[in-house]
């Protein structure tokens, strides 16, 4: 996917895009270096938030923006609605 998305980078004529392989938990970017993050569905499948959350903010520089699309949820999910891949990709 890594290639991939390279290769469209160049092919769209965006020479600013660079692309790194990366844990959420443990961006691969100095302190206050991003303008603009956007998680679309990432940090529901990072099982250590606090740590995601926190990588957020430090990469951020002041002024940056988090766009954030991701489900949240104050219940726990019964068992029946975990195993239904039409609720998560529907």
């Amino acid at each position: 996917m890594i290639e991939r998305v390279r290769k469209s980078t160049v092919e769209s004529g965006l020479p600013q895009v660079e692309i790194r392989k990366g844990d959420a938990t443990s961006l691969p970017v100095p302190d206050a270096s991003v303008d603009l993050i956007i998680s679309n569905g990432v940090l529901n499948l990072v099982p250590e938030k606090e740590r995601g959350f926190g990588e957020i903010v430090r990469v951020l520089k002041l002024g940056g923006r988090l766009h954030l699309a991701d489900i949240a949820l104050n219940v726990e999910l019964p068992e029946e609605a975990r195993r239904n891949i039409e609720l998560w990709t529907g």
